[in-house]
């Protein structure tokens, strides 16, 4: 179980192993751990020799408190800047060094990690869970505002300043038009062995003030999905693309060079959904099913 390479980002890809060796299972325990952390500061979540990352952080601080190296396994890596709220990831963890209850180990993490991250709950996982293999849904949020001063100071860590009004109808118009399962190649950045169908469940956008919110949710995304969703769409709110046109890139096989990936700093991760305990195992084998192409006219 290794963390991803460095050109992974916000969601989750093919990469991470996810386990220990059979002999060794039967005295660790899996924990599963909620994770927050603003991303300006680090070179996205994967461990990166000579980099900051999130991962990195978290390692190094646990593996000093079970006095072992761990590693983490997590639901959805996030690129250099992107932020994330309710990240989840899970350890594996020799028994014999756990306190009688797991949580104990969220004020001790407090004490050593930087501000930027937090481990705001620790518990032991159920059978058969997989931050990654397990999860259903990913949701991602981006922060975008209008306001001719730009971003509030206070929020300008996460909310991207947008030098243009945009017709906020004809964004929601054209990000409707992509939901479901399609190919989404025209939005990512192709990784060698890794599918772009994603059933795309959620893109929706709201306004309150000079704010605009965009709600993205997919059982998973490709490297860079969210970012160019967004990207175009604000291209179609500004009148330099039209909603047909940002329709007819799901029927284009490789990454649409008119499509601009939006800045990292506006995304987070806010939420992952799991199924009940007893589907854990069953999600696990189909999420590793690796989905085919789509055949033009089907589906």
């Amino acid at each position: 179980m290794v963390s991803a390479p460095a050109e992974a980002n916000e969601p989750a890809a093919p990469s991470e192993g996810g386990g220990l060796v059979a002999s060794d299972i039967q005295n660790m325990t899996r924990l599963r751990l909620d994770i927050a952390y603003d991303g300006t500061d680090f070179s996205g979540w994967a461990r990166q020799p000579g980099r900051r990352t999130v991962c990195g952080e978290i390692e190094e601080k646990l593996s000093a408190i079970v006095r072992t190296p761990v590693l983490l396994t997590v639901a959805g890596r996030t690129d250099a800047g992107v932020h994330a709220g309710a990240q989840v990831a899970h350890v594996d963890v020799p028994t014999g060094t756990l306190p009688d209850d797991p949580s104990r180990w969220v004020r001790r993490l407090a004490r050593f990690l930087p501000k930027d991250v937090r481990v705001r709950r620790i518990s032991v996982a159920p059978e058969h869970f997989d931050a990654r293999f397990s999860a259903i849904r990913r949701h991602y949020e981006y922060r975008v505002t209008t306001a001719p001063y730009g971003a509030d100071p206070l929020r300008a860590r996460d909310t991207v300043a947008w030098p243009k009004q945009v017709d906020l109808g004809a964004m929601q118009r054209a990000s409707e038009s992509l939901l479901g399962l399609h190919d989404f190649a025209a939005f990512c950045k192709r990784r060698d062995g890794a599918t772009t169908v994603r059933e795309l469940q959620r893109y929706e956008w709201t306004r309150s003030g000079d704010i605009l919110t965009a709600h993205v949710s997919a059982d998973a995304f490709c490297w860079s999905m969210v970012r160019s969703l967004v990207g175009a769409a604000l291209a179609v709110g500004e009148g330099r693309r039209s909603v047909e046109w940002m329709t007819a890139l799901l029927d284009e096989r490789k990454r649409a060079a008119s499509v601009a990936v939006a800045p990292a700093h506006g995304l987070s991760l806010v939420g992952v959904d799991y199924p009940a305990d007893e589907d854990l195992a069953a999600r696990n084998t189909a999420t590793r099913e690796m989905r085919g192409p789509i055949t033009p006219g089907c589906c």
